[in-house]
């Protein structure tokens, strides 16, 4: 077994950068245990920027500038199933954001996801496998 590929979601990155998050310890000692470079789609990256401004997105952005973040941009080829995704969990709802980070755990190599958020332990990757996940 190889070195996982640590995916990252908005909330793991909220938590990480906003010292007031109540999973920001938590937060802290998952980045201390998985360091980057952290896998993350445009999607999850805007939402996180966007949530925590004005003062922690400064960091955030930082970390992406220094290749900690590595970001992801899905094609058609990539996007059509985050589409079927969406339609298969409607009634969670499952966010764009969401479904691409599921995305990921299909194309990278032994993904690790790292989120707050459990609507990841009810998604499932190709279908009926689990989302190797870590939240608090």
């Amino acid at each position: 077994m190889g070195v996982p590929s640590v995916v990252v979601d908005a909330s793991f990155l909220i938590a990480l950068w906003c010292r007031r998050d109540q999973n920001h310890a938590w937060a802290m000692d998952l980045a201390r245990n998985h360091p980057p470079v952290w896998q993350c789609c445009e999607a999850a990256f805007s939402e996180a920027d966007h949530l925590l401004r004005p003062e922690g997105c400064a960091g955030l952005r930082v970390a992406c500038r220094r290749g900690a973040i590595r970001l992801y941009s899905l094609g058609d080829d990539d996007f059509l199933p985050v589409l079927d995704l969406m339609d298969k969990y409607a009634d969670i709802p499952m966010s764009v954001a969401g479904a691409c980070l599921v995305r990921l755990t299909e194309i990278l190599p032994e993904p690790l996801l790292l989120t707050t958020d459990s609507d990841f332990t009810v998604y499932r990757r190709f279908g009926r496998r689990r989302i190797p996940v870590r939240m608090p």
